[in-house]
C-alpha cells in the first residue's frame, strides 16, 4: 500500500498495542567524554493507530521512569534519584504524537514528550519495518524510531564537570526504539 507517497508492504490501518516482550526502548549518552553508556527501559506500554493515510496515524506511549536498566545497579539508583529522573515524584514519562508525515520512504513523527513534568516537542525518524500474521493467530507490525534530545530541556540538568574540562554525562541523549505491536481484535 502507498500512504502519502510512502510505500509500506502489507500496511494495515488498525489500532495496535505495543508488545513489550518483543520491543526495546533504549538510549545512549556520552560518558566521561570518552565513551557512551547505553541503557534501556523495561516497563513501557503504548497504543499505535495506523491511519488509512500516514497523516491520520498516532502514537500514545508511557514509560516507567524507575524501570531504567544500564546494567549497573548503583548507577541506575543514582539515575532514578532527584539528581536525574526524580522517579519518586515523576514516575511516568509520556509521548503523545501530534502529527505524522511522509519523508521519502520513511515517516517523520512529531509529538510531545513529557519527562519530569516538562513537556517539549520532539521529532522522531520512523521506519515501518513490516506488517504480517504471527504464530498465534494475530497480526503484528514492526517499527523503528529514533530521536536525540537535550536532557536539560526536560529538567534533567545535573552538572558534573570533570577536572581538565568536559562533563561526566553529556547533554545530548540518543533515544532508539524497536517496537513490535499486536493488532487489536475488533
Amino acid at each position: 500500500m502507498t500512504t502519502s507517497s510512502v510505500r509500506i508492504p502489507g500496511y494495515v490501518a488498525a489500532t495496535w498495542d505495543i508488545d513489550p516482550v518483543h520491543s526495546d526502548v533504549s538510549f545512549s549518552v556520552r560518558h566521561m567524554m570518552v565513551s557512551k553508556v547505553r541503557g534501556r527501559f523495561t516497563n513501557f506500554s503504548g497504543e499505535i493507530v495506523t491511519g488509512e493515510d500516514i497523516s491520520d496515524s498516532s502514537v500514545n506511549a508511557t514509560i516507567a521512569a524507575d524501570s531504567i536498566d544500564t546494567g549497573n545497579e548503583q548507577r541506575d539508583n543514582h539515575i532514578r534519584s532527584a539528581d536525574f529522573f526524580d522517579a519518586d515524584n515523576h514516575p511516568q514519562w509520556t509521548f503523545r504524537s501530534t502529527g505524522a508525515r511522509a519523508n521519502g520512504d520513511d515517516v517523520v513523527l512529531h509529538g510531545d514528550l513529557t519527562i519530569k513534568g516538562v513537556t517539549k516537542p520532539v521529532t522522531l525518524a520512523l521506519e515501518a519495518n513490516g506488517f504480517g500474521p504471527d504464530a498465534y493467530g494475530g497480526y503484528r507490525a514492526g517499527f523503528s524510531a529514533s530521536t536525540t534530545i537535550d536532557r536539560n530541556d526536560f529538567g534533567v540538568d545535573i552538572k558534573m564537570p570533570m577536572d581538565g574540562g568536559g562533563v561526566v554525562v553529556s547533554d545530548k541523549v540518543q533515544i532508539t526504539m524497536e517496537i513490535e505491536a499486536v493488532r487489536r481484535q475488533a
